[in-house]
């Protein structure tokens, strides 16, 4: 089967960061280090979405930040858990506390102690009638279809669950095929999450298919057991389990580094806010390639590179960077 032109080279881009996940430090010199900071001297736009959930709870952005400030900082023990998972996946901690206060300050209102994510981990984990699919097909068996055939040659979850999302983006989003019509959403929305739409869960926040797409990693690093599309509870479980939940964070914040350093020649992994926009905004491995072929223009046409940017959750972690830091000093 021939592939359009823009998938192949995705595909090749996908096999780039599989090949950076084993980079040594010595390699250090093949991409530009984004400095610290905003580019951006304001704040961006704040998502509609973010300004209606906080209006709807009568609260405030400035008073969810001093919520979950305020809870990382009486837990000394979590604060381990985080240094610890960070360490096995090679980042520095500081990327992890950044995508919690963001989720806790733009995206959820509650953030709950750590025996509650433990106790909602073991209900997720015995629902019954749980499981992952749209109009009663489920997930394994619409990832089958003949569509999702260039699927097949992906070496990682990360660039296998990529291939499906982009395909359900191109083939199905907001289409009608085979006289089936398909919701105008992301792949997460319409399989990955049954509850509602827009929910995400646990501490890091995380869609099942962010944890989906790590999968193989965390199983290699961390010892757990590989999650599987077919057990939706056992996914769920994964995510709202504090002690596993750490582990698919790193993973897929360990992704983002390696992802932006393959494909747009950046290394972000000194910059807190963009891997926190990342973590906000998903569809890495596309954003990396937009970037490398906008840069590759402007260096034809004898003009600077663009570095990444970041949005209005990424550009709150690196405004408030040296009071996050202190969470992790003690």
């Amino acid at each position: 089967m021939l592939l359009p032109s823009r998938l192949t080279g995705l595909i090749a881009a996908v096999l780039l960061v599989v090949a950076a996940a084993g980079a040594s430090a010595g390699d250090a010199g093949k991409w530009v280090a984004v400095p610290p900071g905003n580019r951006s001297p304001t704040q961006p736009p704040i998502s509609t979405s973010s300004i209606v959930r906080t209006q709807e709870t009568q609260g405030t952005f400035a008073d969810k930040y001093k919520a979950v400030y305020d809870a990382l900082a009486s837990d000394n023990v979590l604060i381990g858990k985080i240094k610890s998972a960070a360490a096995v996946y090679g980042i520095d901690p500081i990327h992890m506390i950044g995508a919690i206060v963001g989720e806790h300050t733009y995206n959820v209102d509650v953030f709950d102690n750590l025996q509650s994510y433990y106790v909602k981990a073991l209900a997720y984990l015995h629902s019954s009638g749980l499981a992952f699919s749209y109009n009663g097909e489920p997930i394994d068996k619409f990832v089958a279809r003949p569509q999702f055939a260039a699927c097949a040659t992906a070496e990682s979850d990360y660039a296998l669950w990529d291939c499906r999302a982009r395909i359900w983006r191109d083939d199905f989003q907001g289409k009608t095929v085979g006289g089936e019509s398909f919701p105008d959403d992301s792949f997460g929305h319409v399989f990955f999450q049954p509850f509602y739409v827009g929910q995400t869960f646990g501490l890091g926040q995380l869609n099942p298919l962010a944890a989906l797409a790590v999968s193989d990693v965390v199983h290699q690093k961390s010892g757990l057991e590989p999650l599987d599309m077919r057990d939706a509870p056992a996914v769920y479980q994964a995510v709202m389990d504090p002690d596993m939940t750490l582990a698919y964070m790193a993973a897929t914040i360990r992704a983002e580094i390696d992802t932006y350093r393959a494909i747009a020649g950046f290394d972000i992994s000194g910059n807190p806010g963009l891997t926190a926009t990342l973590y906000n905004t998903g569809e890495v491995i596309e954003r990396a390639q937009t970037l490398a072929d906008t840069n590759r223009k402007r260096r034809a046409q004898g003009l600077p590179a663009i570095l990444p940017r970041e949005n209005y959750y990424g550009w709150l972690i690196n405004d408030r960077l040296a009071e996050l830091k202190k969470l992790l000093s003690g």
